[in-house]
C-alpha cells in the first residue's frame, strides 16, 4: 500500500479588490519588515558561538523558514490571481463578490455570508471559499429561490431571502 495520494483540486484564482490588496499588504510586511528583523536576529543568535545548543538560534532558524514559505507562496499566487472589481450585471442573482442572506427551510435559520475567493475566507466575518459546497450550490439562485445544498453534514434545503452587491462587509 502506498502513501501517494491524488492532488487536492486547484483553487478558484479570483478574488476581491480587498483581498488582494490584503495579501499584498502582507506580502510587503514579511518582506521589507519582519525577514529582515528575523535575519537580524539570526545574525546575532548566530554569533553567540555553539548552535547546536542554541535555542534562540533554532528559533529564528524556523521563524525564517516560515517567512520564506509565505513569501513564496504568496508570490506566486499573487500573480495568478484575477481580481473581480465590479458586480454583475444582474444583481439580483448570487455571483462572486455577493452578500447573502439564507434561511434554512428546515430550522428557520437565517444566515448571512459573503461569496468570496479561497485566499481571503474568514468565517468569522461570514466570508466562504466560492469553492465551498454551499458557496456551489448558491450561485446563480434569485431571491426566493429553493435549493439544496451537500454539505458536510448532509443535504440542507435553503431559500434566498437577499443578495447584495455592496462594498462594506458585514
Amino acid at each position: 500500500m502506498s502513501r501517494w495520494r491524488p492532488p487536492p483540486p486547484r483553487s478558484t484564482a479570483i478574488i476581491t479588490r480587498e483581498g488582494f490588496e490584503r495579501l499584498k499588504a502582507e506580502l510587503d510586511e514579511l518582506w521589507h519588515r519582519k525577514r529582515p528583523e528575523v535575519v537580524k536576529a539570526l545574525a546575532a543568535a548566530a554569533a553567540e558561538g555553539d548552535r547546536s545548543e542554541n535555542a534562540e538560534y533554532t528559533y529564528r532558524k524556523k521563524q525564517l523558514g516560515e517567512i520564506d514559505r509565505r513569501v513564496r507562496y504568496l508570490s506566486k499566487r499573487i500573480p495568478s490571481l484575477r481580481v473581480a472589481d465590479a458586480a454583475p450585471t444582474r444583481t439580483d442573482t448570487i455571483f462572486f463578490g455577493a452578500h447573502i442572506e439564507l434561511e434554512n427551510a428546515e430550522s428557520g435559520d437565517v444566515v448571512c455570508y459573503r461569496i468570496v475567493g479561497p485566499d481571503e475566507t474568514n468565517a468569522r466575518l461570514g466570508h466562504i471559499s466560492i469553492d465551498s459546497p454551499l458557496a456551489r450550490a448558491a450561485l446563480k439562485q434569485r431571491v426566493d429561490d429553493e435549493f439544496k445544498a451537500h454539505l458536510p453534514a448532509g443535504v440542507t434545503t435553503y431559500i434566498v431571502i437577499d443578495v447584495r452587491y455592496d462594498r462594506e462587509d458585514r
